[in-house]
């Protein structure tokens, strides 16, 4: 006895780590004191006998482990045979039929082996089901018979053993009366505490490798002194047996992550016992019936990731006993009701998150004292966060984000000292683990979105700020404003902080001088100034990002002590639960998803980013703390778009090798020097080098092709000499090689076509010769070639017309010659001009003279193409110059003579001349002039108006009989900056050649009077096209090729342009349509001409309101991301035949937006309802939907999560090339 510590039994809180001391004193007690223990329960960290102990006398309810997911990892058990568990609901031991605990040698026999040998057959155990008796070893073979087992988890289930109490996963009563039947399929050693909507992905996985397979046997409700029923994450499919439900006995029901469908029933003949019903992850639906109020013992109800309806029943709160309650991630509505905090004194955890909840967080929440977990986000609460919350003093996670929460942070909330998570907003959605374009799981690209409606007043309270165990604060794009918290005193335990995208101010000076802890602090996006403080644990951090704010002076040597451990995996926290522990592991995998090139087998991510901000000097060390460095380790090292200067940062690559894989970006600096010629053997792990638009000269380094893991190499825009390096083609992974706008020379390697990945090759702006290798037709990856302004010679290979993936071509101004490979989905006239020796028309000389008046070759030259032979065309092309230069010969003598005869007079007749002339950036086969755009339009009426908007109005001006261009009249008034930088702007744009951009012609600019010149397209534009749908029906792959389109030109402006171009404004309105359908984007850049600025805020927004991007409304803050999320707005539009803001849509999400639209119908299961009727009826299902899940991909509210418009193309593609 002495060994035992009975007398502690009933004194403490037992753990599974605890289970097995007290193994020996139950076998003691039973065996010397003839004291029957029929069964002994490991309940949530509590044991717990037949005896009948109130839960009064079991202390240290806080210590207990209730996450489900916790219990589902191996635990020791008190058997030295393989004992099996039931799931995270009720660990099993039956000390009366377990015949080898592991002390029971030393003590004696059990009762069960002291009885006599019986006949089995003449002593098995019965039950009656159907009003048939059939012996329970039936009844499980019959259950055996019924499923698949591949993994042979019922092999000991044989009919010649003995007795069924021995195979595995049964457990028997002394009477051999089966009292649980326990089998938990899947992997569950990765399990972490129940936060559902971050553990779908791991439960989608479990369910295709579900250990037992089929339909759960109705005559499991044959066990009738069944207690434990658990069989959780197999494959059960079909509806749940009603038989079941009449189990008297039962006290555990656990089958969650199966297939079961049905409802629970509106009456209950048994279970009047239960106390676990776990039901979650199936494919339940219906109503919550008023009959589950009958289960007056209820401890654990988890309804969560079905398809229950309706609102959630008041009586939920009348449970006394009730401890977890689950049902997120359902189609719930209407309001919480405040009945839930009525009876709540052991509530200990609430989840309802993911459904579509209204109203108010109600206040009697704050009664349910033992309250440790509150999830409520993703849901359409609003008002205030209750102050009544504050009264939680055990609450430990507190998530309301995405919802529509207002008003200040309450103070109280100070008053929760155990909080240790506080999710106010988050830009992720975890309602959907996302589905790519063709339906594969892909976690963490949300599809569909309620989004971050969350807005609070002010900043976060300093009672909150101070808590001593807050180790997550959550709050991106709140609208938070005023200083940056800086009383942080009591922040030795926090460890992630993200306050991005809103409007603090102030520096980081002493801020964070005791968060030692701290391995993620996000403050990109905010109003940040100063210098960076030295005292910062940088070169610790998993995570630094303050990226977009006004910071300056240097990126100093931090100056840190010992680097904590960061729990990166789950391994390291097994030992003991951590309530923020996922919430880490999942914010961190999300940080992983902005750096794709990076995702890769490695450990660890670091990611130091420090771009869009003033920073001066040069880069003298690799922040990076030793204790950081190691082979499971990816770093990225972000300093684009600063003001850095001195050398090509050498020390920054020293020691890259110690990393898995590395990224570093130093682009749009004023880096000087010389690429170190080792690099390729310093720093074999880049993957990542982009110094573009710095000063770096040299030449391009031999040893590049040491660097076998390189995807992304950019060196454009400096000042590089010599030769490509033709070592490049042992770069087998290199997807993206820009060289452009160097004064590189030679020849392009022949070897170029071994870069079998490649999908951007980008030349251009160099002084390259010789023939384009014919190795490119092997690049089977390509998507953008660009070659122009070289002087490059020879033909093209052939084979490049037969490269599909190409989608942007650019090869002018070089000295190429025929034949020429023309490919009209890809090429045409504008990509291929500046070629003395290749004829411009070529490409029109294999089309039908019936497509040689269509509008494709109209759109591309606004004229029709001439008729007649090669050799008519030169006489044409020379007698054209002869002309001319006669004409301005005489001109000039003219001119001369005109100033000679007006010398000392004003000179007003010149400068009207001057000031009439118009700059034109392509020939259009007649003279276009000043006076002939005045007298086109005739003075600009308004009866040929075919347009405005908010730059000014279109004309429709017929120069010559069948020659039109469109004239857009600037409004003078719109643009902030004088003549010469409208110029400048301007001619940028001119030299803009996509075959999905409207042409820019000329322009002309005077103090007065600007207007654009451009290609006229017949079509009109995509918002008439789309009022005009209701009266003609349109097939579905003219939409998709006008969705295409659009996305092609958008993806062309982003990365091909140099400078890149961002539109700001792109709606149907802008774009236009010709007469087959084809898509040309327009007032591409425009916008610019306002005075923004595309790194800092601004003082105005450009663009229209439904298709303004929300970063970019709430904090003027330009990228290419806003493109993509008004491109994603058009793209419903196009598919729905709705307009962005409607008022019809104030009965589905968000007011009256297009986007809450959609994405409600989709979550509700409505798809086809998204669509225009004929398009649905007629057009592919699936092509659809996945144009509509691509839609909603762009409009997320995380910009990380936006698709780049290359990837958008990519999708289109992919659904263009399906079986459908």
């Amino acid at each position: 006895i002495p060994l035992c510590p009975f007398h502690r039994l009933f004194r403490d809180s037992l753990t599974l780590k605890t289970t097995a001391l007290y193994a020996p004193c139950i076998n003691f007690v039973r065996y010397y004191f003839k004291i029957r223990i029929t069964s002994l329960y490991i309940y949530y960290g509590f044991m717990v006998s037949n005896f009948e102990i109130p839960w009064s006398q079991i202390s240290n309810v806080g210590d207990t482990r209730m996450y489900l997911a916790k219990l589902r990892a191996p635990q020791p058990v008190l058997s030295n045979r393989e004992l099996p568990y039931v799931d995270g609901m009720m660990h099993l031991v039956d000390s009366a039929v377990v015949p080898t605990l592991t002390e029971q040698s030393m003590l004696g026999p059990t009762s069960l082996e002291k009885q006599e040998p019986r006949d089995f057959l003449e002593n098995e155990s019965v039950s009656a089901i159907s009003g048939k008796v059939l012996p329970e070893k039936t009844i499980l073979l019959e259950f055996k018979n019924s499923v698949s087992d591949p993994s042979g988890i019922l092999s000991s289930w044989q009919t010649n053993t003995s007795s069924h109490c021995s195979w595995f996963g049964v457990s028997c009563d002394s009477e051999s009366r089966v009292v649980a039947l326990n089998i938990t399929g899947g992997d569950v050693s990765e399990a972490q505490f129940p936060f559902y909507g971050f553990g779908m992905r791991r439960r989608t996985c479990l369910h295709g490798r579900g250990k037992l397979v089929g339909k759960l046997s109705p005559l499991v409700g044959g066990l009738s002194e069944l207690r434990v029923l658990s069989l959780p994450f197999n494959g059960f499919s079909g509806e749940f047996p009603p038989e079941i439900w009449g189990l008297e006995k039962l006290e555990v029901l656990d089958v969650e992550g199966n297939f079961l469908s049905g409802r629970l029933p509106n009456e209950f003949v048994g279970l009047r016992n239960l106390r676990v019903l776990n039901l979650a992850f199936n494919r339940i639906d219906g109503d919550i019936p008023f009959s589950l109020r009958n289960f007056e013992s209820l401890e654990v109800l988890n309804l969560a990731g079905n398809q229950v309806k309706g609102v959630i029943p008041g009586f939920l709160g009348s449970f006394l006993k009730l401890r977890v309650l689950f049902l997120s991630y359902n189609e719930l509505n209407g309001s919480i009701p405040s009945e839930l905090g009525k009876y709540c004194r052991y509530l200990e955890h609430l989840d309802l998150s993911g459904n579509s909840l209204v109203g108010r967080i109600p206040s009697s929440l704050g009664k349910c004292q033992q309250l440790r977990t509150l999830l409520l986000f993703s849901n359409m609460l609003n008002d205030v966060i209750p102050r009544e919350l504050g009264w939680l003093r055990k609450l430990e996670v507190l998530d309301v984000s995405r919802n529509r929460l207002n008003g200040l942070i309450p103070t109280e909330l100070g008053n929760c000292v155990e909080l240790s998570v506080l999710v106010l907003s988050n830009l992720f959605d975890p309602l959907l683990s996302g589905r790519n374009i063709r339906g594969e799981l892909s976690v963490g690209q949300s599809d569909a979105s309620n989004g971050e409606k969350n807005s609070f007043i002010g900043s976060i309270p300093m009672e909150i700020t101070t808590l001593s165990k807050l180790r997550i604060i959550w709050a991106p794009r709140l609208n938070l404003e005023g200083k940056l918290p800086s009383s942080w005193g009591a922040c030795e335990s926090l460890e992630m902080l993200n306050l991005a995208q809103n409007v603090l101010r102030g520096d980081l000076i002493g801020v964070f001088d005791r968060c030692k802890k701290l391995h993620f602090i996000d403050l990109s996006s905010n109003e940040l100034s100063g210098e960076l403080d030295v005292k910062l644990q940088v070169p610790c951090m998993a995570l630094f990002d303050v990226s977009g704010n006004h910071m300056s002076g240097s990126i100093p040597r931090f100056d840190y002590n010992v680097c904590h451990q960061m729990p990166l995996q789950s391994s390291d926290l097994l030992q003991g639960y951590d309530p923020s522990f996922t919430y880490m592991q999942y914010f961190m995998s999300k940080a992983r998803l902005g750096m794709p090139l990076l995702v890769s087998a490695a450990r660890f991510m670091v990611i130091h980013n420090f771009s869009g901000n003033n920073f001066t000097g040069p880069i003298c060390w690799l922040p990076v703390a030793p204790e950081r460095l190691r082979r499971r380790t990816d770093y990225a090292f972000l300093a684009g778009a600063n003001k850095l200067t001195g050398s090509f940062p050498e020390s920054l690559f020293r020691t890259c090798n110690e990393f898995h894989g590395m990224v570093a970006n130093l682009s749009n600096n004023n880096i000087i020097g010389h690429i170190p010629p080792d690099i390729g053997v310093m720093c074999k792990s880049l993957r990542v080098l982009d110094a573009s638009h710095n000063q770096i000269s040299g030449i391009v380094p031999q040893s590049l092709e040491n660097l076998t893991s390189l995807v992304f190499l950019d060196l454009s825009g400096n000042k590089l000499q010599g030769e490509i390096p033709s070592s490049l083609h042992r770069l087998k992974y290199l997807r993206h090689l820009s060289l452009a706008d160097n004064n590189l020379t030679g020849g392009i390697p022949s070897s170029i076509g071994e870069l079998r990945s490649l999908e951007v090759l980008e030349l251009s702006s160099n002084s390259l010769s010789g023939e384009v290798p014919e190795g490119v037709v092997n690049l089977r990856n390509l998507t953008a070639l660009l070659l122009d302004n070289n002087k490059l010679s020879g033909h093209l290979p052939s084979g490049l017309a037969n490269v599909t993936s190409l989608s942007i071509f650019n090869a002018s101004f070089n000295n190429l010659s025929d034949p020429f490979p023309w490919n009209v989905t890809t090429m045409n006239c504008s990509g291929v001009i500046g070629n003395p020796f290749l004829d411009p028309c070529q490409m029109y000389k294999d089309i039908s003279s019936s497509e040689l008046t269509s509008s494709n070759v109209n759109s591309q030259h606004n004229i029709t193409a001439p008729t007649g032979s090669r050799t008519e065309d030169h006489k044409i092309q020379i007698a054209s110059i002869v002309s001319v230069s006669a004409i301005v010969l005489i001109l000039l003598t003219l001119v001369i003579l005109f100033f000679y005869v007006r010398k000392g007079f004003p000179d007003t007749r010149v400068q009207v001349s001057e000031s009439r002339e118009l700059t034109l950036f392509i020939d259009i086969g007649v003279p276009l002039t000043y006076e002939s755009i005045i007298r086109a339009t005739g003075d600009f009426n308004t009866s040929n108006c075919i347009g405005s908007g908010g730059f000014g109005t279109t004309y429709k001006a017929e120069i010559s009989p069948g020659i039109l261009v469109a004239v857009k009249k600037l409004a003078v008034g719109r643009f902030q900056h004088g003549v010469q930088q409208f110029h400048a702007e301007i001619k940028t744009l001119g030299n803009v050649r996509h075959p999905n951009l409207v042409t820019l012609i000329g322009y002309r600019a005077s103090g007065n009077e600007m207007f654009l010149i451009y290609n006229y397209l017949p079509g009109g534009n995509l918002e008439n096209f789309i009022k005009a749908r209701t009266s003609r029906a349109v097939d579905w792959m003219i939409l998709h090729k006008i969705a295409l389109d659009v996305a092609s030109a958008l993806a062309y402006l982003h990365d091909q342009c140099a400078p890149r171009v961002l539109h700001r404004d792109v709606k149907p309105s802008n774009i236009l349509l010709d007469d087959d359908f084809n898509a040309y984007l327009s007032d591409f850049g425009l916008s610019r001409l306002l005075g923004t600025s595309e790194t800092h805020a601004t003082t105005g927004v450009a663009g229209t309101f439904g298709y303004v991007a929300p970063e970019y409304a709430l904090t003027c803050r330009v990228s290419d991301k806003a493109d993509v999320y008004s491109y994603g707005v058009v793209l419903l539009e196009l598919i729905s035949d709705k307009k962005a803001l409607d008022p019809s849509f104030s009965s589905h999400g968000d007011g009256f937006n297009i986007i809450s639209w959609a994405s409600m119908l989709l979550r509700q299961g409505q798809v086809k309802d998204v669509f225009n009727a004929e398009l649905w009826a007629s057009g592919p299902h699936d092509d659809l939907e996945d144009m509509l899940h691509l839609a909603l991909r762009c409009t997320v509210e995380t910009l990380s999560t936006r698709p780049t418009m290359k990837q958008v193309v990519q999708c289109l593609k992919q659904i263009q090339h399906s079986p459908n």
